[in-house]
């Protein structure tokens, strides 16, 4: 089974449990519903969806524990989601809060072959010297330098102040 067998919100909760799990291996269902601000039936229905899929070891009452499969569907969701965070606050300088909020939507939507190029990108501008880590202050005024124009009053880059 892959994450894109999964809805967006069976993905969500996935990926709640591995973070959750990370230290003593299990996820209380208290805990996974603080952390996803949802109730305790939500959460008992995830649970018992994800078990059914074979992602998820559940029994009433008790801790929820990754089987191993889900281990590696909640890893990638979980990689895909830094990757993008990372690329949203340190390469295009948006807010925590903000990045948090598309990355978690853009994580179950996101190819894998797109989400590469995004980690490319970022490794590219925080690796490479002739990179200006300061081209947010100065967006319009890179890129038209970037595209080859001689001032950022560019018709062509739609740049017109």
């Amino acid at each position: 089974m892959s994450s894109s067998e999964l809805s967006a919100s069976l993905e969500d909760y996935l990926e709640t449990i591995f973070f959750l799990s990370r230290e003593d291996g299990k996820a209380r269902p208290k805990d996974i519903a603080t952390r996803m601000r949802v109730r305790a039936a939500s959460v008992t229905g995830a649970l018992k969806a994800l078990a059914e899929k074979g992602l998820v070891n559940y029994a009433p009452y008790a801790s929820a524990t990754l089987t191993e499969r889900g281990r590696e569907v909640a890893s990638k969701i979980a990689v895909k989601h830094e990757a993008l965070l990372h690329f949203f606050t340190q390469v295009l300088g948006i807010e925590a809060a903000e990045a948090e909020e598309f990355a978690c939507s853009m994580e179950h939507t996101i190819p894998d072959h797109i989400l590469q190029r995004f980690v490319r990108f970022a490794e590219y501008t925080e690796k490479c010297p002739n990179f200006n880590a300061n081209w947010q202050d100065n967006a319009e005024e890179y890129f038209c330098r970037a595209l080859g124009c001689d001032s950022s009053r560019c018709e062509k880059c739609n740049l017109v102040d």
